[in-house]
């Protein structure tokens, strides 16, 4: 039985269905597809400064579904100081395209001023829950709308854990009084690298915060996993998918398809195997 999204429902938030991420190579031919599609995610870094190409693709696309931004350069676990200039930024942008939530990652992506072009993690512990509360709720009242965290992949445990990691999420999420973005690959890639149980991990998240779903494909080598977002949902991460929408019921679902980009009808086929799986649960 689903348990209760108090955080979705708290907010009005409904399930918009499965969508794909606007990419640059599908700025021209996505807001013309004929194909299902239910609504689109950006990474506002792309889009903060709007003009030319990209802009005609964005609102081409907020002219047919709902946005959602998911950014990448919030940093809201790093040393330094929010960016408040950033903020400001994806605060206009969220409100220009009228989303109804935004997201980032729970990791660090800068120092000392320096972008790193990567998530990196954090340690697991409530030294940095409670560096990260407080900059989690400044980011909701600045930009004033719901904020999911995602859960990233890492491929070494930082020094100075002292949580597990699902502890560490259910700690930041409840104690800022966000919501959850649950990468359901990441789940399964981090389970897989550091011998964990990926059901057990997913029975520990506070399921009633998750707002939005990620799928993604990986790639697998002899001693590990990488979330490369360059493949197909394998078979074990649709499995876990099913394993999740159980407990959380529908939610909003993302294909999300980085590297080594395929044909936008390759990407469609991926989410309308979402799109089936989401509307099983919801005839369950």
């Amino acid at each position: 039985m689903a348990v209760v999204v108090t955080y979705a429902r708290r907010h009005g938030l409904k399930s918009l269905g499965v969508g794909i991420g606007l990419r640059r190579s599908f700025y021209e031919e996505l807001p013309r597809t004929e194909r299902a599609l239910d609504w689109v995610e950006i990474i506002p870094e792309n889009f903060l400064s709007l003009g030319g190409r990209s802009h005609r693709a964005l609102e081409a696309c907020r002219e047919r579904w709902p946005v959602l931004p998911h950014g990448v350069g919030l940093d809201i676990g790093g040393p330094d100081a929010l960016d408040l200039d950033y903020v400001t930024g994806l605060a206009a942008l969220v409100k220009h395209v009228e989303a109804p939530f935004f997201s980032d990652h729970l990791c660090y992506s800068r120092l000392d001023g320096v972008y790193l072009h990567d998530l990196l993690p954090l340690p697991f512990s409530e030294a940095v829950v409670e560096h990260v509360v407080p900059r989690v709720r400044e980011v909701m009242a600045r930009v004033g709308r719901p904020f999911l965290l995602e859960n990233p992949s890492y491929y070494a445990n930082m020094p100075g854990g002292t949580l597990s990691e699902a502890d560490f999420l259910r700690h930041v999420v409840e104690e800022a009084d966000c919501g959850l973005l649950l990468d359901v690959n990441n789940v399964y890639v981090n389970a897989r690298n550091h011998g964990y149980d990926a059901r057990a991990f997913v029975d520990a998240l506070p399921l009633e915060r998750v707002v939005q779903i990620h799928l993604a494909g990986h790639t697998t080598y002899p001693d590990v996993i990488i979330d490369t977002h360059g493949d197909r949902v394998c078979d074990d991460v649709w499995s876990l998918y099913r394993y999740v929408l159980e407990r959380t019921g529908p939610v909003s679902t993302l294909i999300e398809w980085d590297q080594d980009i395929p044909s936008m009808a390759a990407v469609l086929d991926e989410a309308d195997l979402a799109r089936k799986v989401l509307r099983e649960g919801e005839g369950r």
